[in-house]
């Protein structure tokens, strides 16, 4: 995968809304499981390219959020990719434990509807 992919040279680019933020999506590096999606500010989107540990911004407390720094449970970021247009992310990352606040592996642990 990783051949294929270009180089993001701009990061002036990346179009953040109205409210200053562009939506994360994280994704497991080994399994490609999404794990959550969350909200990034310039902030939270620098430090995590800093420490290479996801950083969010929380819309329900108004402020930065170092995922882990309370549960434990970091993303260890591996690769940041971003879309054709420059207005969503993708966090690779390697889970130090469940991303759901819940206790579940992934927020995304409940079906709507199914079809078999």
């Amino acid at each position: 995968m990783s051949e294929e992919l270009e180089t993001f040279e701009n990061e002036a680019e990346l179009k953040f809304d109205q409210y200053g933020l562009i939506p994360a999506i994280v994704q497991d590096a080994e399994s490609k499981e999404i794990l959550m999606v969350a909200w990034m500010n310039a902030e939270a989107f620098r430090l995590t390219k800093e420490t290479m540990q996801a950083h969010f911004w929380s819309r329900s407390r108004n402020e930065l959020w170092h995922k882990g720094a309370t549960s434990g449970n970091f993303m260890h970021v591996r690769q940041i990719l971003v879309d054709c247009d420059a207005d969503t992310l993708v966090l690779l990352v390697e889970p130090a434990g469940p991303a759901c606040h819940t206790g579940e592996r992934s927020c995304f642990y409940r079906i709507v509807e199914r079809r078999e």
